[in-house]
Order: structure tokens, then C-alpha cells, then sequence
């Protein structure tokens, strides 16, 4: 699409206040400055916790006006006048995660890729001069009927999935999928999903299972218990108001034929709550030697007990999001096995609409569709 052909004006959901509602504003539509840069139309941007997180002001906090989402997914309406487009053309479908803009290539970290299946050296997700992810930092994200994106940064999106489910997987389930990526364990072996019935964690149910893992669900929200048993995964759902981690184990202990408590347990936990409880409880669910994997990360930080690291030998690892490759990966593990976010759809201009149904406990992941009539 011509430059000439694209209006000239879009609206935009904009955070000008911490702690109060978006404002729907008529903005210009953003112009490519950058060669690695294209413009997409959005057309499904879907919310994360983080975006709560920010727009209450309590996690590096980003200039006002914001415009937020980091997981979204558009198609391209126009591309740089220059090289390189890196292989993508208008009308492409593509899913937009927030990590990786405008990397610098040169730094360490681009040289020497990190994370669960890096990428090739000069590209990486955790380059520090980067400044900050689409709608997680000072640049704008998705919230917003165009974007520029970098074309580095983005997937296309796989054929017979569709641009609202795309969407949540950039954040959500590229997150979990790392950190999955990251427990290293083969089929049989047990994993525990701290949070399994939020956006990440009943991704995560599904991706688990399907890899063919023992997988322990735990959560103490209605809610959230009801939706992650609605899945019927074959993952063991917990509720852990109701039953001990002791109990768990015990129970794990007899199914797998172990009589020492060191040995009952999981081989690891992904904690996805903001809670010690959540993590003393997962902690608590592991064998000794077990891996907890930390994605959350609460402004207090979390207590560790010395005596669960050095007599039980437990490691703790942290996990952000997954690269370029994870990516890719991702994906066909999707279509093959058929996994897919829970959703629940809004259109564009009721994104204050879904902030309300985010905080009043709805599981899965709330998307605004833009195809939706309003």
C-alpha cells in the first residue's frame, strides 16, 4: 500500500493519568524513519498483566501520554522506501511481541544471544540498548489502529490461526513457553504451574501436557480454578486454599512409587503469581534438587529460604520472554497441537470495558478484535 493511500489520522487508546481510565484520541498515523522499520494495521491488540502494572504507575512507570499492549498482532500496509524489510511484504499477517525493537546488533549481548533457544548472533531480545519494548517503555505499542514495528521483531502469523489468537501468544505465551523451554525436562517427568488459571498459566497446561510432562496445576482464584479445569488437559488442578503442598506430594509420592520425602515432588515449578505464598508453595512442591523458575517479579522481591538452596539443593533461575526462535517454535507447537488462549473479545472502543472484566478476575486473556462492529 502507497503512503498516499493510508489515512492520514487513527485513533489511539492513550493513558494520560496513572490509576485512571485510557482516552480515546485522534492521532497522526505514525510515519517509517527507521529502514528496519514497516507500518501495520492492528488487528488485534490483547491486554497483560503488565499493562495493569503500568498504568497504575508501579512498574518503571513510562512517560505520559502512553499508548500501551506489547502483545499484539496487525498486517502490513507499508514498508521502508529503503532495504531491508527482511523478507516481509505488504499484506503479510504478522504477530508483534514488545521485545526486541530497534536492538542494536553490536552490544554483547546481540553478539553472544542468551535465553532458551537464543538466536543467531546479532540479534538479541535482551539487547540493553534497545531502550525498552513497544508499549512497555517509552515507545508506543498496540493499543492503536497503526503501529510501526520493527520487522526484525515480528513472526508471520501461521496460516488457520487467526490475528485474536495470535495476539495473547506474544506476551503470554512466548513467556511461558521460555520458561518451559528453560525446566529442561523430558516426557514423564513432573512440572508444577503456580497461577495455572491466568492468561500465562493456562497456556502454559497446554503447552505442558502436550509435551508430554506430569503437569500440577495450582491456584486458590474461583475463577481461575474453574478455567483451568474447563481445559481438561489431564493436568492435576489444585486448589491450594484447600489442600498443603505436603498432601500434594504425598499424593505424587505414591503415584511414582517414592517413600523419602526428598525424592516426592516435582522436577520443577514456574511461579506466575506476585505472591510469596504462591512461591513458598511451589517451592515447597519440589523434590529436593528440583528448578524453580521465577517469571514474576513483585516491586518487594520474593524471600528465599537457605535451607531449600543449600541442604535441598533447589536452583532458582528467572525467566523473561523467549527469542526469535522460541518464537517460530512456538507456533508450530501451537497448530500441531492445537493450543490456543481462552479469549474474550471487545471491540476497539471498549478497551476501558475490558480493563474493568481484567480486574474483576476473568481468566484467560481479554483481546480487543478490531473486526468487531461497533
Amino acid at each position: 500500500m502507497a503512503n498516499n493511500e493510508l489515512p492520514k489520522m487513527m485513533r489511539a487508546h492513550v493513558l494520560e493519568q496513572y490509576n485512571t481510565p485510557y482516552q480515546v484520541r485522534e492521532l497522526p498515523v505514525p510515519t517509517i524513519e527507521n529502514p528496519n522499520d514497516i507500518l501495520i494495521r492492528v488487528d488485534a491488540a490483547s491486554y497483560c498483566h503488565t499493562d495493569a502494572v503500568l498504568a497504575s504507575g508501579k512498574m518503571r512507570p513510562p512517560p505520559l501520554p502512553h499508548i500501551g499492549c506489547h502483545e499484539f498482532a496487525g498486517t502490513v500496509v507499508c514498508l521502508a522506501t529503503q532495504p531491508p524489510a527482511h523478507g516481509l511484504k505488504v499484506g503479510d499477517r504478522v504477530a508483534v511481541p514488545g521485545r526486541g525493537n530497534h536492538v542494536c546488533g553490536r552490544c554483547l549481548e546481540c553478539q553472544n544471544p542468551s535465553g532458551p533457544m537464543p538466536d543467531e548472533p546479532g540479534y538479541s531480545i535482551y539487547c540493553p540498548n534497545a531502550g525498552g519494548g513497544l508499549g512497555v517503555g517509552s515507545k508506543p505499542g498496540g493499543f492503536r489502529e497503526y503501529a510501526i514495528v520493527d520487522s526484525r521483531q515480528v513472526a508471520i502469523i501461521p496460516a488457520g490461526m487467526t490475528a485474536v489468537e495470535a495476539a495473547p501468544l506474544m506476551c503470554a505465551g512466548l513467556t511461558i513457553f521460555a520458561a518451559l523451554m528453560k525446566c529442561e525436562l523430558k516426557p514423564g517427568q513432573r512440572i508444577g504451574i503456580m497461577g495455572c488459571g491466568g492468561g500465562l498459566g493456562h497456556l502454559g497446561l497446554q503447552f505442558a501436557t502436550k509435551m508430554g510432562l506430569k503437569t500440577t496445576g495450582v491456584d486458590v482464584v474461583s475463577q481461575a480454578l474453574t478455567l483451568a479445569r474447563s481445559l481438561e488437559t489431564g493436568a492435576a488442578i489444585i486448589d491450594a486454599s484447600s489442600k498443603s503442598p505436603e498432601e500434594v506430594k504425598q499424593e505424587m509420592g505414591k503415584e511414582d512409587g517414592r517413600e523419602h520425602p526428598s525424592e516426592m515432588g516435582l522436577d520443577a515449578v514456574i511461579i506466575l503469581p506476585e505472591s510469596q505464598k504462591s512461591f513458598d508453595y511451589g517451592m515447597q512442591l519440589l523434590k529436593n534438587g528440583g528448578l524453580l523458575v521465577l517469571v514474576s517479579f513483585p516491586p518487594e522481591g520474593f524471600h528465599v529460604s537457605a535451607d531449600d538452596i543449600v541442604f535441598r539443593r533447589t536452583r532458582v533461575v528467572g525467566s523473561l520472554i523467549g527469542s526469535n526462535k522460541a518464537m517460530r517454535e512456538m507456533f508450530e507447537f501451537c497448530i500441531k497441537n492445537n493450543v490456543k488462549a481462552k479469549t474474550r473479545t471487545y471491540p476497539f472502543s471498549k478497551l476501558n470495558q475490558l480493563v474493568e472484566d481484567y480486574h474483576s478476575g476473568f481468566g484467560g486473556k481479554l483481546v480487543l478484535d478490531m473486526t468487531i462492529e461497533e
